[in-house]
């Protein structure tokens, strides 16, 4: 009787782990734009943990590393032509990833367009390697 109820719970744990193809694995993932644009190349990268996204950073980089939100010239710029600039929209964006998880809808931001259009594109690819538990940065066309 004892091996038959320990079959069965090994079968049923079986079934469980098996179905978990869509939970997100604990580690850290990044997608990233496969070209630049404007001299940006954009990326998200996401902390997950027990099947949430705990962390994430939205940004972009030059070609020799340097972040787009660090550029105070550009935010400068930017933020006396649209009212937006790159600390302001990449925190918004990334405050709607995390409350929205691996349903997010993104809300565009006025002068900002661009990059959300390019966050929706790199969302579902990060949850992906996510899901699969793939730690190499992906590439999004």
């Amino acid at each position: 009787m004892k091996i038959k109820r320990m079959a069965a719970f090994l079968l049923v744990s079986a079934m469980v782990s098996g179905c978990g193809g869509n939970k997100m694995k604990d580690g850290y993932y990044t997608a990233e734009m496969a070209d630049f644009s404007h001299g940006w190349k954009e990326y998200v990268c996401i902390q997950v943990k027990d099947d949430t996204i705990v962390s994430a950073e939205f940004n972009a980089k030059d070609t020799s590393g340097f972040i787009k939100a660090w550029d105070n010239e550009y935010m400068r710029n930017m933020g006396t032509e649209t009212g937006n600039y790159p600390n302001q929209y990449t925190r918004e964006y990334v405050r709607q990833l995390i409350e929205g998880q691996k349903e997010t809808e993104v809300d565009l931001m006025t002068g900002a367009t661009h990059s959300g259009d390019n966050f929706k594109k790199l969302v579902p690819a990060v949850i992906e390697q996510a899901k699969k538990g793939d730690s190499r940065t992906v590439q999004v066309e």
